[in-house]
């Protein structure tokens, strides 16, 4: 740990519990901040075109039909209580 952070350290422990809250708000924007300039946000359209079709090798309407009768089966099945 170098001096001068040992020094604010040390400080820190000296001020108030509100003034340490307001410090920590500081630091926690500047890393924030930081964060967010590093990583580029990204957006759904980027991701066009970037699975195959069809996916997992199922046609999607195909996916859909299926999901549905499952989900019409398993909810007769708890009707008749199995």
């Amino acid at each position: 740990m170098s001096p001068s952070l040992q020094k604010i350290l040390i400080e820190i422990e000296q001020l108030t519990p509100e003034e340490q809250l307001t410090v920590m708000g500081h630091l926690v924007d500047r890393v924030k901040k930081h964060v967010t300039q590093l990583q580029p946000q990204r957006k759904w359209s980027d991701l066009k075109g970037m699975a195959p079709y069809p996916l997992l090798g199922e046609d999607a309407q195909e996916w859909v039909s299926r999901t549905r009768r499952e989900g019409d089966e398993h909810r007769e099945g708890l009707l008749r209580g199995e």
